[in-house]
């Protein structure tokens, strides 16, 4: 079984002179999180939509998670079209913090008993 792939991403005009410090944390976080790290994307504040540039680079390399530098170089939060394609978006700055696709509570809540079993997912018979 092959490891999750992980893309990092950082904007050059926000890590300045600390790109190569944050292209090294992205690949210590790759590597202690589980993830191959196979690409890091670097782009300018002036690149056209660089959100999809990630986004495109994430499909490509069939990546599981995003780790960034900090939550600014995805503009402080994580964008909502962004989690549709990743599990989760790493910052270096705080790994414990991980923005997850769906929040680890509602994974673990228990059923809600009165939601109607789907019988076609379900061995339940249908309520009357």
């Amino acid at each position: 079984m092959s490891t999750p792939r992980a893309v990092g991403y950082l904007r050059r005009d926000i890590s300045g002179e600390h790109q190569p410090w944050h292209e090294t944390g992205i690949r210590s976080v790759a590597s202690r999180t589980g993830y191959t790290l196979c690409k890091t994307v670097a782009l300018s504040g002036t690149a056209d939509d660089p959100i999809a540039q990630l986004i495109d680079t994430v499909r490509r390399s069939r990546a599981e998670a995003v780790i960034v530098p900090t939550l600014e170089h995805v503009g402080g939060e994580v964008p909502e079209r962004l989690l549709r394609e990743v599990t989760e978006v790493i910052p270096v700055d705080n790994p414990h913090q991980s923005i997850a696709r769906w929040p680890l509570a509602a994974l673990l809540a228990p059923p809600d008993r009165d939601r109607r079993p789907d019988p076609h997912t379900t061995n339940a018979k249908p309520r009357q």
